[in-house]
């Protein structure tokens, strides 16, 4: 059974205590199956997400003639244990220029950049497409970028579709090894160019932002450094960004009560800083003004969200990378917040929410499954709030429901209905497939 089109989440009747364990990180998985396949040798991915974006992964590395082995993962049902035979570089597949390998990428961002340079490294065409929105994304920078290192990338408006040119360097004496790289509207350029680059010899200039800006950048550089490149076993870290939806239902079952302390934990969190949103965890305290480059990533949506619950208004600034995302997100966040209630002011790249009373509303998730998520532990405080489509959490977080309704210690106990007719959904029509 399948999930409904429309969702009811039931308030909680108070706090809960609860420890949940949440999939592994989306970003470290799909930059993890990259270095695997350009690393020299079997390296088995323990703790990797199985959703949505990582199986279009999987999908073109085995497209790409790749050999992956994907097993299930008995702590956590949406991660696998995945083993990738790597060729030391090699891209062992490609397509000619009349018949081009076709590479679905679906809506992931990651994969479209990541494969795009990777590609480059290959011997032959291939052509990189996905879902509609996926062909609105920006990619110009990167395939700027690779055009600099002296490879062949078409692209009538420099988005997807796009067909590139891979060419073996060994065959191309005197090419450029250097290319320059702006992050302005994503991080994941530099990221892709990095990850490739380990193996191509390319030296990366990156502007557009500040070194300290570019967490998801740092990431990448700390993944090259420690990944085992002739083959091993490399352990995926738990997700931050899903992890601060519980965090945030912990603050939100005690929003208005006088009681102190966490309730509601998030095992295994993240020891290392590779993840921006680890700062979401125990004991972080948000400040009134909060920016996606420097102190949140994906989990600003969460907070901004939430805010209105909070005592005092909350700035949320720099959220201009949000507008080419999953969906345009400022404008999402600002409309659906609006309708439950809330005095949400935008001007630029900012958003100031303020303390409001709050009511129940059916929330377009415009196919974005952060909004379905953020909005669903609004839920678990408003009553009435209904979320629509909420199947789109298959892209990073499938069992997401499931959590919330799993009772405690190991989910939250939320009663989720259908929100058509009322009914109590059962577990297993709870899971986004």
């Amino acid at each position: 059974m399948s999930l409904p089109d429309l969702i009811e989440i039931v308030p909680l009747a108070g706090p809960v205590r609860a420890e949940i364990t949440v999939p592994g990180s989306k970003s470290i998985t799909n930059r993890a199956l990259i270095l695997a396949a350009l690393a020299g040798g079997e390296t088995t991915l323990r703790g990797a997400l199985w959703s949505e974006d990582t199986q279009v992964m999987v999908e073109c590395l085995q497209e790409l003639g790749f050999m992956v082995n994907v097993a299930a993962d008995p702590d956590e049902t949406c991660n696998r244990t995945i083993t990738v035979y790597g060729l030391g570089g090699r891209v062992p597949r490609g397509g000619t220029a009349t018949q081009p390998l076709e590479l679905f990428v679906g809506n992931a961002g990651t994969a479209a950049r990541f494969l795009a340079a990777m590609v480059c490294l290959g011997d032959g065409v291939y052509r990189l497409h996905g879902v509609p929105r996926m062909h609105e994304r920006p990619q110009a920078a990167l395939f700027n970028a690779l055009r600099e290192l002296g490879y062949r990338v078409e692209s009538p408006n420099d988005k997807l579709p796009a067909l590139v040119f891979g060419e073996n360097k060994s065959r191309r004496p005197g090419a450029k090894s250097r290319c320059s790289v702006s992050v302005e509207e994503s991080s994941q350029f530099a990221s892709a160019l990095l990850l490739a680059g380990c193996v191509g010899g390319w030296e990366v200039e990156i502007t557009g932002a500040n070194e300290d800006e570019l967490p998801y950048v740092n990431m990448t550089r700390e993944l090259v450094k420690v990944f085992p490149q002739r083959g091993g076993t490399f352990q995926i870290e738990p997700d931050a960004s899903s992890g601060s939806y519980f965090w945030a239902a912990d603050r939100v079952a005690w929003a208005g009560m006088d009681a102190n302390g966490a309730a509601i934990r998030v095992n295994n969190w993240p020891k290392t800083d590779w993840q921006i949103d680890a700062k979401y965890g125990e004991g972080a305290e948000l400040p009134i003004r909060i920016s996606r480059k420097t102190d949140l990533g994906d989990s600003i949506m969460t907070t901004i969200v939430v805010a209105p619950l909070g005592c005092a208004a909350t700035v949320f600034t720099d959220l201009g990378r949000l507008r080419v995302q999953e969906c345009e997100r400022v404008v999402a966040l600002r409309t659906e917040l609006t309708k439950c209630g809330a005095k949400v002011v935008e001007a630029g790249d900012t958003l100031t929410v303020y303390p409001s009373q709050l009511h129940g509303a059916e929330i377009e998730t415009y196919n974005d499954h952060r909004m379905a998520m953020c909005f669903a532990v609004l839920g678990l405080k408003v009553p009435g709030i209904k979320i629509k489509n909420p199947a789109c959490v298959k892209k990073t977080f499938p069992n997401f429901f499931q959590k919330l309704a799993t009772p405690p210690p190991h989910g939250l106990g939320a009663e989720i209905r259908d929100g058509r007719t009322g009914r109590k959904l059962a577990m297993d029509e709870l899971f986004a497939d």
